[in-house]
C-alpha cells in the first residue's frame, strides 16, 4: 500500500503540488467563455490525479471549485479499508438457520404429487 499523502491546509500550498494548465472551454457562457481562458486542469504531480473545471465563466471560481474536488479525491485516494476480523456464528444462529432449512424443506415436499405405490 502506498504511503497517505500530506494534504496542505491552505490553497496556495496545495497549488504549488499542481500543475495548473487554463485553456478555453466550451458550453454555456456565449462570447465570453469563447474568448477567455476561463477553464482550469489541475495535475496533482504526487498522485497524477487530474480535475477538470469549466462550469463557471470565471477563472478563479473554477479554480475553487478544482481545489475543492482534489482536497475530495485526495481524501479518497488516503482511504485505507480497515481490516476485517472473520467471526464465527453463534450457536443459537445455526440453530436457526437449520430450522429454517428444514421448514423450508417440509413446505416443498408438501408440494410433491403423493407416491400411489404406497
Amino acid at each position: 500500500m502506498t504511503d497517505p499523502i500530506l494534504i496542505p491546509d491552505s490553497d496556495e500550498e496545495l497549488l504549488k503540488e499542481c500543475k495548473v494548465d487554463t485553456f478555453k472551454s466550451s458550453g454555456k457562457g456565449g462570447q465570453h467563455v469563447n474568448k477567455t481562458e476561463s477553464a482550469i486542469r489541475l495535475t496533482h504531480l504526487q498522485t497524477g490525479i487530474i480535475i477538470n473545471c469549466q462550469e463557471e465563466r470565471s477563472q478563479l471560481i473554477n479554480k475553487k471549485k478544482c481545489l475543492i474536488r482534489l482536497r475530495k479525491k485526495l481524501k479518497e485516494y488516503n482511504y485505507v479499508k480497515p481490516l476485517r476480523i472473520p467471526t464465527k456464528k453463534p450457536y443459537s444462529a445455526k440453530e436457526n438457520i437449520l430450522k429454517d432449512k428444514k421448514k423450508h424443506s417440509i413446505k416443498k415436499q408438501l408440494r410433491k404429487k403423493p407416491d400411489l405405490n404406497d
